[in-house]
């Protein structure tokens, strides 16, 4: 069963939080696939991972870009897996149809959006029932980020 991490923003925004978690993974080896919530939002998240920070840039690539087998992270608003990732980040409520096939799932939620709170609340029921293992973590005053419950 997929190990699905549930993060909830608390301290800064996903356009913060997503590239920390990002570089760590890539540090790590892992390939990635982040599936947003729109098209439009893939296209921001392309652009942000190129420009979040002077000294660091992570290899990224979309639809729009091509190659993904070379891409240790792809973007996507679609249900897809082309450069072989065995982790997947879920942002803006995306919820995909089957974790088949992914070893850990990164469900990024704002806590600062209650329907966005409810949502993410709903999919750790569903997950819960379908047998995942579930982590949930909350950012701290530092925007790190603490382990608060696991099942």
């Amino acid at each position: 069963m997929t190990q699905i991490g549930f993060y909830h923003l608390l301290r800064m925004p996903l356009d913060q939080a997503l590239p920390k978690l990002l570089e760590k993974a890539v540090q790590a080896g892992m390939r990635v696939v982040v599936r947003a919530g729109s098209e439009e939002r893939v296209e921001h998240l392309n652009a942000l991972l190129w420009t979040y920070a002077e000294d660091s840039w992570l290899p990224h690539g979309s639809a729009r870009d091509g190659e993904a087998q070379a891409q240790p992270i792809w973007l996507t608003a679609s249900e897809e897996n082309p450069n072989s990732a065995t982790v997947l980040v879920l942002c803006d409520g995306a919820q995909p149809t089957s974790l088949d096939g992914w070893d850990r799932c990164l469900d990024l939620f704002d806590g600062n959006d209650e329907n966005a709170v409810l949502a993410a609340r709903d999919r750790w029921k569903t997950w819960k029932a379908d047998g995942h293992q579930l982590v949930y973590y909350q950012q701290n005053l530092n925007g790190g980020w603490e382990e608060k419950s696991r099942t």
